[in-house]
């Protein structure tokens, strides 16, 4: 517990087994009080692997979900679990756990709602192996995004991610895709419920093992983050309703 308040990391997972092991003997246990792992119906034997590690929720999806349906899962487990803070980490290892500190202190000393671990601030990225063609693609959607949500995050594509329990309680996630722009979907809804997004330097590292989106699935998403920016937009001037800003 961090000020009294619990704790949950949750780990949407596919395909994890080889990278599963490293990243949940990073995780700080002497602030963090659970993990769930929430299984995507992998191929391999991710969920093997997190029993051996003592994981006490695994859950395990026998149909393929999808990105976002794998999130919706993880939210609502950790929910249930009496979470006030939530820290979604991708097993992958593309992310380092021991950022998961200086994500939810700022959440549990009430100084802002969300935050976020950002790859761009500094030079992260690129050092980390991000391919130029996803950097370049990042730093349009992102330019594009601030204009249109009116803010000013350094990157809206981030894996890294920590939530209070009143945020989570008030957005309706489940109106959401269950695919890859659900985590667009979410910032834009986090926004117009009137929350704040912290942003701390994120390193990253892509390597094999690493799950990753091939170029075909990165312009879908693209153009589904685009989407989305502009529903947010025509939201705010009053011209459209979506059923994604409605609150719980």
């Amino acid at each position: 517990m961090i000020n009294g308040k619990k704790l949950v990391v949750v780990l949407p997972a596919y395909n994890a087994a080889l990278t599963l092991k490293k990243t949940y003997e990073e995780i700080p246990f002497d602030i963090v009080d659970d993990v769930v792992l929430v299984d995507d119906c992998s191929k391999d034997n991710t969920v093997e692997v997190g029993q051996s590690l003592g994981i006490k929720h695994i859950i395990k999806h026998e149909k393929n979900k999808g990105y976002g349906g794998n999130q919706k899962t993880c939210y609502d487990t950790a929910l249930s679990l009496n979470a006030d803070i939530v820290i979604m980490l991708h097993p992958d290892y593309q992310y380092t756990p021991k950022l998961i500190q200086s994500l939810s202190y700022l959440i549990a000393n009430d100084l802002y709602p969300v935050a976020f671990g950002s790859r761009i601030l500094g030079k992260g990225a690129l050092k980390g192996g991000m391919p130029m063609y996803k950097y370049i693609f990042n730093r349009m959607l992102t330019f594009t995004q601030n204009v249109l949500v009116n803010q000013k995050l350094s990157e809206y594509h981030t894996g890294y991610r920590a939530f209070s329990k009143e945020v989570l309680n008030k957005i309706n996630y489940h109106a959401n895709s269950d695919d890859f722009v659900f985590d667009n979907q979410m910032i834009s809804q986090i926004f117009y419920a009137g929350f704040e997004i912290a942003e701390v330097t994120c390193p990253t590292k892509y390597f094999p093992e690493a799950s990753s989106i091939n170029f075909s699935r990165s312009a879908k998403y693209g153009m589904g983050v685009l989407g989305t920016s502009f529903v947010h937009f025509f939201n705010k001037l009053g011209l459209m309703k979506s059923e994604i800003y409605k609150t719980k």
